[in-house]
């Protein structure tokens, strides 16, 4: 099926919560786990489950994105067919930018057409996970029915107000679906939990087009996928729940995913990987996650300039990044980062080219790309006075924006 499928990716959200890490960058590229992006993981999974034709839509602060996809992704090869294509808004029908994930579809339908693919795979370009997509497809095809959506078992608290739960029958045919309902339906299996959609669907491409025109002329729609097409499918056509994590695939089966839409999902998902046995597998040889890596030289843990000795303990480091006589723990390091003698980094995340001056101390941070850190200079430890500075999340969680000048 995959040779009849086109792929789309929705990258275009402006990824509010994450904020001051979208000042500059849409949501799907925001660096995660030392030397990736997010989007990194959906188009890992696309390349490894051999979808060949991928359209990723975006719209927000694009360029970083951009830049990412022409670097790390240029790896097909048009001239079979096959392709990694960025689609800014381009207002193909009317006046408007994208105006919700159905209408970031419908305003592609000239691409759907020239595809003349049978079926469309919808995904979303900002969670963590890895899945085998033609599964997805083969479970599609063997059930016969109209859609089928991807789906999640989570906790009952976890999906009150963040996630689209849905109720099926012993066939996973999907019976019932609520989008963010503030009471989730349990599952059968145990009261504790809930079936939740993970924005991953597969549409034959005729019955796509047919309600993504429907949307559009709904004046009380907000033309969301979620939202308001889902639930209309669900009452009129057979739309079936595929069950993540199952074990058909070639993926191992970590059964991790994570929607880090705010800044303290984020963290605990890039905190995840220094776990001794981490939940989210990145090291199936036959399952890389790719990405766009610069040519940078081996990282160095050494003596500092007062003979105090490198440390580095349960955590990440990228290449290029230098340990001079500092002390990093429970920490994700990117490429090109300098550590100064006798500075501290604890449970912290450093993007690429952060400078860190001697003895200064960095604890439940996170420091955008290219920032210096003053010798001697505190962060997270009073976060009453961090707080007149930066951005401090629920969770204690200090954010230091890209190009802070400190003094």
């Amino acid at each position: 099926m995959q040779n009849r499928t086109l792929t789309f990716i929705l990258a275009g959200g402006v990824g509010s919560r994450l904020l001051p890490l979208t000042l500059r960058r849409s949501k799907p590229a925001v660096p995660f786990g030392g030397k990736y992006r997010i989007i990194d993981f959906t188009l890992a999974n696309c390349l490894h489950s051999g979808l060949r034709r991928v359209l990723v839509l975006t719209q927000y602060k694009s360029h970083s994105l951009h830049k990412h996809l022409r670097d790390g992704w240029s790896i097909f090869n048009p001239e079979l067919g096959e392709y990694i294509t960025a689609v800014p808004a381009q207002m193909n029908y009317g006046d408007h930018w994208y105006e919700g994930t159905a209408d970031a579809v419908f305003q592609n339908l000239n691409l759907i057409d020239r595809s003349d693919a049978d079926f469309t795979l919808i995904l979303s370009g900002d969670h963590i996970y890895r899945m085998d997509y033609e599964a997805l497809l083969r479970f599609h095809k063997d059930h016969g029915g109209d859609v089928t959506v991807a789906c999640i078992e989570v906790a009952v608290e976890r999906a009150k107000d963040a996630f689209g739960v849905a109720v099926t029958n012993e066939q996973m045919l999907i019976v019932d679906y609520k989008e963010k309902p503030k009471q989730p339906t349990p599952i059968a299996a145990d009261p504790n939990k809930t079936l939740a959609s993970m924005g991953l669907y597969v549409f034959p491409t005729k019955l796509l087009k047919q309600v993504l025109l429907e949307d559009q002329y709904n004046t009380d729609s907000s033309h969301d996928l979620a939202k308001d097409v889902l639930p209309v499918l669900v009452q009129n056509k057979k739309v079936y729940a595929y069950k993540f994590g199952g074990k058909k695939g070639r993926v191992t089966q970590d059964r991790y995913w994570r929607d880090v839409g705010t800044i303290d999902a984020y963290y605990k998902a890039n905190m995840d990987l220094l776990e001794p046995v981490p939940p989210l597998n990145l090291y199936q040889v036959d399952w890389p996650i790719r990405t766009y890596q610069p040519q940078t030289p081996p990282a160095r843990i050494v003596p500092g300039t007062s003979g105090a000795e490198g440390v580095f303990i349960s955590s990440m480091l990228a290449s290029g990044v230098v340990v001079s006589g500092g002390n990093v723990r429970n920490s994700v390091l990117f490429e090109g980062i300098f550590i100064d003698d006798r500075a501290t980094i604890d449970q912290s995340i450093l993007f690429a080219g952060v400078q860190v001056g001697a003895e200064a101390a960095l604890r439940n941070c996170i420091v955008d790309k290219n920032v210096k850190i003053p010798p001697q200079e505190q962060i997270g430890y009073d976060l009453t006075t961090d707080r007149h500075r930066f951005t401090v999340t629920e969770q204690g969680i200090v954010v230091v924006p890209e190009g802070f000048v400190f003094g």
